[in-house]
């Protein structure tokens, strides 16, 4: 724990968020309905083992009442303002005493659950506080005793509660899996990590995270955003399972780190040769006594800048081309500066946004060094504003391709996913879907 904050404190002297989540009541109530097999499962397993462990210490009772069908007949969650959640299940059993008609139980389970932040930075679903009842299906008093007396034999009432804190494991196998470190280029990862644990609300709840970036296992140090982001507030009619909100902050953070990576340093193709460039800048021929390929070396001369407007998103990069020849020895012989504007498009596969180049918007092309005197700004958009435009946004899509990692729990998938994109954030409505492999 020291070692890691010693490694966060400089890169991050101020904790704030650059992105978030809410998970809305609809959210909620699907995780409730997918946890019913997986609560079936443990309660049966510990219910119909409760009493047949007694046989290894000699007892005979386990032959006489047997617990012999468990069902969840229903779960729920529900919010409690500020609170945390209210966790609400339904069992059916069927207890069959010996020589006797099959009896139907119920069992009612009532638990308050809060989430923590531990010292390592996960969050925990823990309980509150715990109220099991057991009651007979039974409609006559005498009937009803002797059912009372088979339920103490067969049902242990305070074990129920350590079986809650049972079905908790699977959920906080699931937080902790939101601050895994996720690839985004081979020397590049990223981290979401809470800041705090969420607040609950009639909303649903809220989460703020803050992205930690690295490049070859260490965190880059990326400046501190000028507006502090905070979760917008959501249509009260929204039909999507967890909204997630991305700041401008966090796209620019994630371009700043891949810079730092050297992601962005360019070799751009020509179709030029010193020959025919020459016939256009005359002191190239000088240069060169053989005709050689033109090469366009390009790197980032000042941190790339994503800007989220209403409905657009664009990055503008700040680029330095080297133009020369010669290969492997190339030399470089004239310097351009080169302001690029290039629309986003981005879109969600799986839990990844993608994002892509969809077209330069804005291009200028101005004279940063020369060794073959001075060259109008006119003639290096004619020789070279071509390939920078084409070759650019193809580059960047590639550093890309495999998608940046968006906040998730390991074994949940998004569908329905829409992403809208408003000034300084973007927003992503989805809903939840339970990966077929833990179905």
């Amino acid at each position: 724990m020291g070692a890691l904050l010693a490694l966060l404190d400089p890169v991050q002297p101020t904790r704030a968020p650059d992105c978030g989540g809410i998970l809305t009541p609809l959210g909620l109530s699907y995780l409730a309905e997918v946890s019913k097999p997986h609560a079936e499962v443990v309660l049966r397993q510990d219910l119909t083992a409760q009493r047949a462990s007694d046989l290894f210490l000699g007892s005979m009772e386990p032959s006489r009442n047997r617990i012999t069908s468990v069902k969840v007949a229903d779960l729920w969650l529900s919010v409690i303002p500020e609170a945390g959640l209210r966790l609400g299940i339904e069992v059916e059993l069927r207890v069959t005493p010996l020589h006797a008609v099959p009896m139907p139980v119920r069992i009612s389970i009532r638990a308050d659950l809060h989430v923590d932040m531990g010292p390592d930075g996960n969050l925990q679903l823990l309980t509150s506080a715990c109220r099991p009842t057991v009651q007979a299906q039974s409609t006559r008093e005498a009937e009803s005793k002797s059912s009372r007396s088979i339920l103490d034999k067969v049902v242990d009432v305070d074990k129920l509660c350590l079986d809650v804190s049972k079905l908790l494991l699977f959920p906080n196998e699931q937080l902790m899996s939101l601050t895994a470190l996720f690839p985004v280029t081979p020397n590049c990862q990223l981290q979401y990590l809470p800041l705090a644990a969420p607040v609950f609300s009639k909303q649903g709840i809220a989460l703020s995270l803050q992205t930690t970036f690295q490049v070859a296992g260490a965190v880059v140090p990326v400046p501190v955003s000028p507006v502090p982001f905070s979760m917008p507030e959501l249509a009260s009619t929204s039909t999507s399972h967890l909204i997630l909100a991305l700041s401008e902050h966090f796209y620019t953070s994630l371009y700043f780190t891949l810079e730092r990576a050297g992601a962005f340093n360019m070799t751009i193709p020509s179709m030029l040769t010193t020959a025919t460039l020459a016939q256009k800048i005359t002191q190239v021929g000088s240069l060169y006594h053989e005709d050689l390929p033109i090469t366009l070396s390009a790197a980032l001369r000042s941190s790339p800048r994503v800007v989220l407007e209403e409905g657009r998103a664009a990055l503008k990069l700040f680029l330095t081309v080297h133009i020369g020849a010669g290969s492997p020895d190339f030399q470089s012989f004239l310097s351009v500066s080169a302001d690029v504007t290039a629309g986003l498009q981005l879109s969600v596969s799986d839990t990844r946004m993608m994002i892509s180049t969809a077209v330069i918007e804005d291009a200028e092309l101005s004279l940063a060094a020369s060794n073959v005197g001075l060259v109008r700004a006119a003639l290096l958009e004619e020789l070279f504003l071509a390939p920078v435009c084409q070759q650019v946004p193809a580059w960047m899509d590639d550093v890309l391709r495999e998608g940046v990692h968006l906040p998730h729990m390991s074994h949940f998938t998004y569908t329905d996913v829409n992403v809208v994109v408003h000034k300084d954030y973007v927003l992503v409505p989805c809903k939840l879907k339970l990966r077929s492999t833990m179905a």
